[in-house]
């Protein structure tokens, strides 16, 4: 009976913790598993999850395995997001393009300054222009190791006027006509990385023409 009653006793301080110390709190889990099961303990803590989820600048699914719908859920409480990153994991990121036609109704995303959808392979033009078209801050992308193609380029030169670096590392599908789009419209773009893709090397000196200072990495 006593120690039953020390329980209650502890769990009655653990209650009376304000929701802004919660959040604090919550904010250092790496763990996503762990926030889960923090947000089922009690309406407290769930609210406690959701503000620290709303903290959150950076958000990073390396490493975890992730569906359309976890991530959109997670992505969609993170209001002040301003990276994130998406990429394929060895435990197999299943992020389609339905994932990314949910993120893009998120708050955040006009705020985005970095996005990584490095290695997705269930992403194509549909969800990646869906995506890119509602950014209004987008400095850094990572497409590399997708099966986008020149739409995705023009979808990006046309909404991402501040990029400054992009990664299409073996885009098979993008030609010099997305590359030339993309220059020619993102003028504060200092880096592309090209390795891997199928545009001939002797292409690469028209994008320098529009663009001397372009650093292309092959």
């Amino acid at each position: 009976m006593i120690v039953r009653e020390d329980i209650m006793e502890v769990e009655a301080e653990i209650d009376r913790l304000p929701i802004d110390l919660l959040a604090h709190i919550f904010v250092m889990f790496t763990s996503f598993t762990d926030l889960a099961q923090a947000s089922g303990v009690c309406k407290k803590w769930k609210q406690g999850v959701m503000e620290s989820l709303a903290r959150r600048h950076n958000l990073s699914f390396a490493g975890w395995k992730m569906d359309d719908d976890s991530t959109a859920r997670l992505v969609y409480h993170a209001y002040n997001l301003t990276k994130l990153d998406i990429p394929m994991s060895r435990w197999g990121c299943q992020i389609t393009d339905a994932g990314l036609l949910r993120i893009s109704f998120a708050k955040c995303v006009s705020n985005l300054t970095s996005i990584s959808l490095w290695g997705l392979t269930g992403i194509t033009d549909e969800g990646v222009v869906q995506l890119i078209s509602r950014t209004r801050s987008l400095q850094h992308l990572n497409v590399g190791g997708t099966f986008i193609t020149d739409e995705s380029l023009f979808a990006i030169a046309r909404s991402c006027p501040k990029l400054e670096t992009i990664v299409l590392w073996s885009c098979h599908h993008v030609t010099e006509r997305g590359l030339l789009a993309l220059v020619d419209k993102c003028l504060k773009l200092k880096s592309m990385n090209v390795w891997g893709t199928r545009v001939p090397e002797h292409c690469f000196n028209n994008l320098l023409i529009l663009s001397p200072a372009l650093q292309i990495k092959l």
